[in-house]
């Protein structure tokens, strides 16, 4: 299944909010996500999990656990990474074989890499 995006719950407030890309991050995120569509979730999600995965609603930042209670999307067990850049990610809900995109994330905050 290749992968679609639903944007109505795509967040514009802070701390992870759309409402401050510059229009260059904003080319190079509908870049990424305009690559991904001509892949499955397999190979997004699978293949090459380092990069995109799942993620368990008990590792990710206490922000953004508050902003799921917030918008009421609190129920899902996990959430999804998709890495756009360095450290730039895209979150979202998986439903079915859609991501209904939630969050922007330059900072990589929400699940912070933990060093080696």
């Amino acid at each position: 299944m290749n992968p679609a995006w639903r944007l109505s719950l795509l967040e514009l407030v802070d701390p992870f909010g759309w409402h401050r890309l510059s229009g260059q991050d904003l080319k190079d995120i509908r870049s990424r996500l305009v690559s991904f569509e001509s892949m499955t979730w397999s190979e997004i999600l699978i293949r090459d999990k380092k990069h995109n995965h799942f993620v368990r609603r008990d590792q990710i930042c206490a922000d953004a656990e508050r902003r799921l209670k917030d918008i009421k999307q609190d129920d899902v067990d996990e959430i999804v990474s998709l890495k756009v850049m360095a450290r730039e990610r895209v979150w979202g809900i998986m439903d079915g074989g859609v991501l209904k995109i939630l969050w922007w994330d330059p900072q990589h905050r929400i699940c912070p890499s933990k060093p080696r």
